[in-house]
């Protein structure tokens, strides 16, 4: 099979054995994996002489799988997340904790995306907000206009901001305020809560020395959050932070499990019970939002390429200029 990799700075395909199938596993043919350009772009950046796999959100055809699996079978629709089990790579031997079966009614590009979508979801869960609270999304990549498209759907009060003016045009939901401003933003955080502030604020934007982290402190009210969500190195004063008992927050991929060898590499859930939303749970949580249409994503899939253009694409993603969100991935050849 083949396989995306990122080695010097530079994008490869390259091929190894398709991996066998064994107990609590599942193996699956992928019709479609999701560049995320944030997360990537960093990575392709500081990879040096050992090759490492690209991607971590995809869906497929499950071929085959192990004695413990019981909620699928043999060419059923999956989408699955995580890496170093879920790559750009034709085929991938993914754990029980780590997809979600995917329903006839959704598009499979739209179920590539299931492993932002638990990002995204992870993220709001973090701030831990409350119906009909104000939120505020800075940042209008893939990521921040999935986390704003998800608020609007819980009923949350949207305001988000991006500097560039054609990612803050493209949200397109007429109960979400968009602003490329930041003073006008701010302006109607005042407004939508009478001078209180917002209850949180989500750092979906990049840059590791933005002032971004300094500012959102101004943006919410006495005892209210700021999540970090994007790759930014937090800078955050002790005298606005402690003049306003603020909460400083981090959001770590998809939730409960991500990185846990238990969870991911032995395939053993939690207890739901006990962790209520784990990263396949939220995984799941994306797909029945796509499937009941509480969310629409078409608009972050329609840049579709061919796997064996993957290293001319990315290269195009380099641009900084680009308003591109994502690129989905087409297997077929």
């Amino acid at each position: 099979m083949h396989k995306i990799v990122a080695r010097n700075k530079q994008v490869h395909i390259v091929e190894e054995a398709i991996p066998k199938c064994k107990d609590n596993y599942i193996l699956v043919k992928t019709m479609h994996s999701a560049i995320s350009p944030g997360t990537e772009l960093s990575m392709l950046e500081s990879s040096k002489e050992e090759a490492f796999t690209m991607g971590y959100s995809a869906m497929g055809v499950v071929q085959a799988y192990g004695d413990g699996i019981t909620d699928v079978q043999q060419g059923d629709l999956v989408a699955c997340y995580g890496a170093p089990y879920v790559h750009h790579a034709e085929y991938l031997l993914v754990p029980r904790t780590l997809f979600t079966k995917v329903p006839a009614n959704i598009d499979p590009k739209e179920a590539a995306l299931a492993g932002l979508g638990a990002i995204a979801i992870h993220a709001l869960r973090i701030a831990n907000l409350q119906f009909g609270e104000t939120l505020v999304v800075v940042g209008l990549g893939v990521l921040g206009q999935m986390v704003a498209k998800i608020a609007n759907a819980a009923a949350y009060n949207v305001i988000v901001l991006d500097l560039s003016e054609e990612r803050a045009s493209m949200l397109k939901e007429p109960t979400i305020q968009s602003f490329s401003l930041t003073a006008e933003m701010e302006k109607e955080i005042n407004k939508a809560t009478n001078g209180h502030g917002a209850d949180a604020v989500l750092l979906c934007a990049g840059g590791k020395r933005s002032s971004l982290t300094h500012e959102s402190l101004n943006w919410i009210r006495n005892k209210g959050k700021v999540v970090i969500v994007g790759d930014l190195e937090p800078n955050f004063p002790r005298n606005l932070m402690f003049s306003k008992e603020a909460e400083l927050l981090i959001s770590r991929a998809g939730g409960p499990g991500r990185y846990d060898e238990v969870y991911e590499s032995l395939a053993i859930d939690y207890p739901y019970e006990f962790i209520r939303w784990t990263e396949g749970r939220n995984i799941a949580e994306y797909i029945r939002l796509i499937s009941e249409k509480r969310i629409n994503v078409k608009p972050f899939v329609t840049d579709e390429i061919n796997f064996f253009d993957a290293p001319v694409e990315y290269e195009k993603l380099k641009d900084k200029q680009s308003i591109t969100l994502t690129k989905i991935i087409n297997y077929k050849v």
